[in-house]
């Protein structure tokens, strides 16, 4: 199939063959047709899939020309909302149509400017959008389709109660589109509250990690954590790479140790200036620099293409977080690797992790570093892998076990 076989509108098609683009993802392909007929429509499948064109090329299609707010787009992060916003903005080129993008975390003049247009797409978080509708800057008495996407993560992130107001807000004739990682008891819950006999479009929805990544534990005293770090950047080739972390301090701390280590570094983390956390972005995306430390905020929704690399500075507090940040590379059938540096106290956190994939994680370790602990004390739960080459390294470097020095 491709997408002149969907049904979409000549204008759309235009700008789909100007991106490059030729077949539909299977999201796309499950999703398109039923929301083009009007339905309902709950849309599950894993980070990378295609989940946002899977929305906002019907939607655009329905639209088909100017109308005051009629479609209203809900996401849990700035940088999601940017990406939904862009992505409309680039499938609806050729058409007569204009865009509202809500965060907070700015001021309001451009956003007060954007509502004063009429736009016909709004696309906001729910805090800020509240903000709009409480002071009289936006109604949603228009809306036509109202789509929730990454629904999952907005309601990890305390969101239920905002995002069940605005669903209150909008008619009850609307159509709404429910995009999902992973459908928990608590998305089934709303999608059975605020969705009217939906059609389904779910695309691997396991939660496993992607055939294309090759990932592994790296155990290592949490002393040493930072030195192993440096050891693996000497040695990996990597084109772009993410470190993930914990926490906001620790991504600013580490960051800073790189950076006089001699490591050209990007941040991104919520408590960064709106303006600085799209320059990061937009630095790693277009190459200018090859590494982009981040939390959870980066492992989700994001738009990041040619990841090669992952590491995982922190072993993920929450298993499912582990397969979105892996997923980060490996994508649109590229080969990727993923390295987590664990020290012993978070093998609790990796037997999580391992219990909700079904399969143990092998455990590595790189030559030539003068580890402190032997191997049996780092990771008491597991054998250690034997030793062998990294396919993923510049120069070939061995893994295997090593005696105190």
């Amino acid at each position: 199939m491709n997408f002149k076989d969907l049904g979409l509108s000549s204008k759309i098609l235009r700008a789909i063959e100007e991106l490059g683009y030729e077949e539909p993802t299977p999201i796309q392909e499950k999703s398109i047709p039923a929301i083009l007929e009007g339905r309902d429509l709950v849309g599950s499948a894993q980070t990378g899939t295609g989940k946002t064109a899977a929305f906002a090329l019907p939607a655009l299609h329905r639209l088909g020309k100017h109308g005051k707010c009629r479609v209203l787009a809900l996401a849990p992060t700035r940088e999601l909302a940017i990406q939904i916003e862009e992505n409309f903005r680039i499938y609806g080129k050729h058409l007569d149509l204009r865009l509202a993008l809500l965060y907070g975390g700015v001021k309001y003049g451009k956003q007060l400017e954007q509502l004063g247009n009429e736009p016909d797409v709004v696309v906001a978080t729910p805090g800020r959008l509240l903000d709009h509708i409480g002071q009289g800057n936006l109604k949603l008495k228009s809306i036509e389709i109202l789509i929730l996407d990454e629904v999952d993560r907005m309601l990890d992130m305390g969101f239920i109660e905002d995002v069940t107001k605005i669903i209150q807000k909008t008619p009850r004739s609307r159509q709404t589109l429910l995009f999902s990682a992973t459908i928990p008891d608590s998305v089934r819950r709303l999608s059975a509250w605020a969705l009217n006999n939906p059609a389904e479009a779910k695309i691997d929805i396991k939660i496993s990690a992607a055939d294309t990544v090759s990932h592994a534990l790296y155990p290592v005293p949490a002393i040493q954590k930072f030195d192993l770090l440096i050891a693996l950047l000497k040695e990996v080739k990597f084109e772009n790479l993410i470190i993930f972390f914990q926490t906001r301090r620790g991504t600013d701390k580490i960051s800073r140790w790189l950076s006089e280590h001699g490591q050209e570094v990007r941040v991104l983390h919520s408590d960064l200036k709106q303006r600085d956390r799209q320059q990061a972005l937009q630095d790693f995306k277009e190459g200018k620099v090859k590494i982009l430390s981040a939390t959870d905020v980066a492992s989700r929704g994001l738009d990041i293409s040619n990841v090669t690399h992952v590491i995982n500075y922190d072993v993920p507090q929450h298993s499912e977080d582990y397969v979105h940040r892996i997923g980060r590379t490996g994508r649109a059938r590229t080969e990727g690797e993923a390295f987590t540096l664990c020290k012993p106290e978070e093998i609790p956190l990796v037997e999580s992790i391992e219990k909700l994939l079904g399969n143990p994680l092998p455990r590595k370790f790189l030559d030539h570093f003068a580890y402190r602990d032997q191997p049996e004390t780092l990771t008491p739960s597991a054998p250690v892998v034997s030793r062998k080459r990294n396919r993923g390294f510049g120069k070939q470097v061995s893994f295997g076990s090593r005696r105190r020095r």
